[in-house]
This record gives C-alpha cells, sequence and structure tokens, in this order.
C-alpha cells in the first residue's frame, strides 16, 4: 500500500471568488493525505504563465508549434535539508500565498482554450519523501487580463451604405448604423441604432451577427479559425418605407473575451450588421468588437510580496505594454506575411473572410 494515498494542489475555496485578475494575491493550499508516518523532504509549489499553439497539416505532414513562457515562480513549503520533517500518518493542508508578478500586470492575457492553442495558469506542486518517492500535482486557475483604461473602448462607431436594386428588384436602400461604443463586457447588450430608407420594391429585414476569429501563429504560419456567435432577427420593412431600429445585441456570458496581447494567440470580434434583401446581395457592415471580462469585484486583498525563493519572466516573451489596442486598423492582405507578432490588433480584424 502507497504511503501517499492523495496529493492535491489548488485554489484555497475560501480565499479566491473565482476568476483572477493580474495583480491580485492568490490563496492556494495543497492537500496531502499519509497512509502512515513519513518524511518529507521537501515540498514546493510553482505558479507559472504560457500560451501554447500546435497544429498539423495532412499534406505535406507537417506540424507548427510555438510556445510562449511568461513566468514561474517557485515557493518552498517544506525546505530540502532542513530539519527533521516528519509528517504523521493522517490528513495535512498547506496553505500559501502567491502573488502574480507585479511588473507583468497589465500584460499578461486572459486565460484561453481553443481548438489550436491555449493560454494557462497553472499552480504545480512537488512532494519528495526521504525514500526517493515523488509526486506531483498541477490545477489550473483563470486568469483574467487586468486592461488598463482605453478610451478607444469608449469610442461610438458609424458606418453607411447603400445598395440599388437589379434584376428582379427596383430601387434602392440606404442603411445608417451607429453602436455607442468598441468595448463590451461579458453578458452586456450592444445597443444598434440603424436608420434604414428603403425605397425598393421588396421588403428587406435588418440581421445582425455576432463573429468570433480566432488566429494562431508559429514559425512564420498563421491558422485562422471563425465562428457565428449568434445571429439576431430584426422585423420586416415594408417596401418603400423609412424606420429607425434600435436593437440590443446581448453578448453572451461564456463569450471569451478579446486576446489582443498575446504574440501568437489573438482572439477577435466583429459585429455584422445587414440587410435580408431577396433576389440581391445583402448590403452590409462590419464594425471591430472588442469583450472584456464581466464586470465583477476585483479582490481587495493585496499581501505583501510573495515570499518566493525564485522567480523568472521569460525575456522573450514577447508581452506588449501600455500600447493602444487600436494602432492599427489597416485591411488585411490574405496573401501577405502574419501581422508583427507584437501588435495588439491583429489588421484582419475588419476581414474575417
Amino acid at each position: 500500500m502507497s504511503t501517499i494515498k492523495s496529493f492535491q494542489v489548488g485554489l484555497s475555496p475560501n480565499g479566491n471568488s473565482g476568476n483572477l485578475r493580474s495583480g491580485n494575491a492568490i490563496m492556494g493550499q495543497i492537500t496531502l493525505e499519509l497512509s502512515k508516518e513519513c518524511q518529507i523532504d521537501s515540498l514546493i509549489v510553482k505558479l507559472k504563465g504560457k500560451a501554447e499553439v500546435k497544429w498539423s497539416l495532412a499534406v505535406p505532414t507537417v506540424t507548427y508549434h510555438s510556445k510562449e513562457k511568461y513566468f514561474s515562480v517557485k515557493q518552498s513549503i517544506i525546505k530540502e535539508g532542513q530539519g527533521n520533517n516528519i509528517v504523521g500518518q493522517g490528513f495535512h493542508v498547506y496553505p500559501f500565498p502567491f502573488q502574480i508578478p507585479a511588473h507583468l500586470v497589465g500584460s499578461l492575457p486572459s486565460s484561453f482554450h481553443g481548438k489550436s492553442g491555449n493560454i494557462l495558469y497553472t499552480l504545480e506542486a512537488h512532494l519528495k519523501t526521504s525514500r526517493g518517492i515523488g509526486r506531483k500535482a498541477v490545477a489550473e486557475f483563470t486568469l483574467l487580463h487586468k486592461r488598463n483604461p482605453d478610451p478607444m473602448l469608449m469610442s461610438p462607431q458609424q458606418g453607411n451604405i447603400g445598395k440599388k436594386m437589379k434584376l428582379f428588384n427596383s430601387g434602392g436602400v440606404d442603411m445608417d448604423v451607429n453602436i455607442e461604443k468598441t468595448g463590451f463586457h461579458q453578458g452586456e447588450g450592444i445597443k444598434v441604432v440603424a436608420s434604414i430608407q428603403n425605397q425598393s420594391s421588396s421588403e428587406v429585414r435588418p440581421k445582425y451577427c455576432l463573429d468570433k476569429k480566432c488566429s494562431y501563429f508559429a514559425k512564420g504560419k498563421w491558422k485562422v479559425e471563425t465562428e457565428e456567435i449568434l445571429k439576431v432577427w430584426g422585423e420586416l420593412l415594408p417596401l418603400h418605407a423609412n424606420r429607425t431600429v434600435t436593437k440590443i445585441i446581448t453578448v453572451p456570458p461564456t463569450t471569451p473575451a478579446s486576446i489582443l496581447n498575446c504574440s501568437i494567440i489573438k482572439v477577435e470580434y466583429r459585429l455584422r450588421v445587414y440587410l435580408d434583401v431577396k433576389y440581391a446581395l445583402d448590403p452590409e457592415i462590419k464594425f471591430p468588437i472588442v469583450i472584456l471580462p464581466a464586470l465583477g469585484r476585483p479582490e481587495e486583498v493585496q499581501l505583501p510580496a510573495y515570499p518566493a525563493d525564485g522567480f523568472e519572466a521569460f525575456p522573450n516573451s514577447s508581452v506588449p505594454g501600455g500600447t493602444s489596442f487600436l494602432q492599427n486598423p489597416t485591411a488585411f492582405d490574405a496573401s501577405a506575411q502574419p501581422p508583427p507578432y507584437g501588435s495588439w490588433l491583429d489588421p484582419s480584424l475588419t476581414d474575417f473572410d
């Protein structure tokens, strides 16, 4: 029978409010259950952050892989070679505090799980006994990017489009659309005001789509995945009629937050507003949208500097910081090389096709 019956690490159920923001204190705990008395040589915990992408092509057979490490912090609970660390039979809990590295606050991207890549933040616990028995436990936690106030997120957007009908329709339609800002929290409503002039010989219907685009970068190549998050239909507008229509498009609370500050993974959104016209191409307006973490009360407790034995921030992680997220709104050329890995906004944000 093994001396170590169970060994686990995780966030303290009473010390955290679920999702964590960079800069917040982390209260964790290691749980150890022994079937009999045991001498522990060392017990350490590590806090790690990294991003990783990987995808394969069948013809030719090739795999693209890239990894970006953000930090690694180690803390000793029981230090090796210090004292006679005899632990008795039964269940033991070792609480510990950790602080997300202060100088990385505002730069770390939010946690993310995608089809071809992830951004992960983990706690690792390592146990070593006097008999050379080693155990490892890993737990993932969710980190939310602590975004500095950006006036561009509050910037309203406006677009207009007109279309003359051909073939089976006559006349034309015009649409002018306004949204009040650019950044919206998970679960928040996007207020869309559309002024529609239907001077055609057909009924038209406004429709609204929220699209997600995930881009993964490795070895000078990139992979793009798109998904329609939601589609909403408006009311029919009769022929030869003018109307101003207001629609609230609610961002689903489970929608992942935008990732605009990672060099190998980008998650971007756009809102499409278009008129469904029979026997004609639908006139369409596209707006870039930034999805922010849901509004919540950040953790109030800030611990003093973490009692870490070692900290390593990886200088090659290329984590940008302090730059406006809308610094390059140029159109995307699908035949060109991918955008600079350090840029905040993929120029392809306005072109998902």
